[in-house]
């Protein structure tokens, strides 16, 4: 039976998109999954490149447009759905689909939440650790077309740095209007 574990990066911060993943683990599994906070930044990337070399992943990403459209709970539904479908058009339909947290997307899959699924399921980690690579690759290459808000270290959460470029910089085009801090600083204005 094809378990997929889901899980997503991205729901806190003031900026970029909510990235999810959904994967199969090979057969073999792989050594040293665990929830991507916990690992180092060198320890996922390495996992990484062996997840994506042995199992099957799909990606999906909600927009910002989408976060401030939809509200961010809904865009995170809109992103596990869409890596879902990535996985299912690789020919990789799951029987079973474990979720991590405590809300599941209406699809038509089986599919369980799973609080702290992340650290107790390895096909869920294998998705935290690929949802969180892709996310953080996004801001990093953010930071370059948006500089001063320090996205390649903050990945768009709201660091002190982060806070001081909002108030001096205002938005950029990837920040999400809906997020209080960002909005607050349109009734400033």
């Amino acid at each position: 039976m094809l378990i997929a574990g889901v899980d997503e990066a991205g729901r806190g911060p003031l900026a970029g998109p909510v990235v999810a993943a959904a994967v199969i683990l090979c057969p073999e599994g792989i050594i040293g999954l665990d929830d991507s906070k916990k690992l180092t930044a060198k320890r996922r990337a390495i996992l990484e490149a062996e997840i994506l070399a042995h199992c099957h992943v799909g990606i999906g990403v909600a927009s910002v447009e989408e976060i401030d459209q939809i509200n961010i709970l809904q865009a995170t539904f809109l992103a596990m759905t869409r890596a879902v479908e990535a996985l299912c058009a690789n020919g990789q339909e799951p029987a079973q689909i474990l979720v991590d947290g405590n809300h599941l997307p209406r699809w038509r899959w089986p599919a369980e939440a799973v609080i702290g699924g992340d650290a107790l399921h390895p096909c869920i980690s294998a998705a935290s650790i690929i949802a969180k690579e892709y996310r953080d690759r996004l801001m990093i290459a953010a930071d370059a077309d948006y500089p001063g808000y320090g996205w390649a270290s903050n990945k768009g959460y709201g660091s002190a740095t982060h806070m001081a470029a909002l108030r001096e910089l205002g938005p950029s085009p990837l920040h999400r209007r809906s997020f209080a801090p960002v909005a607050q600083h349109f009734l400033d204005l």
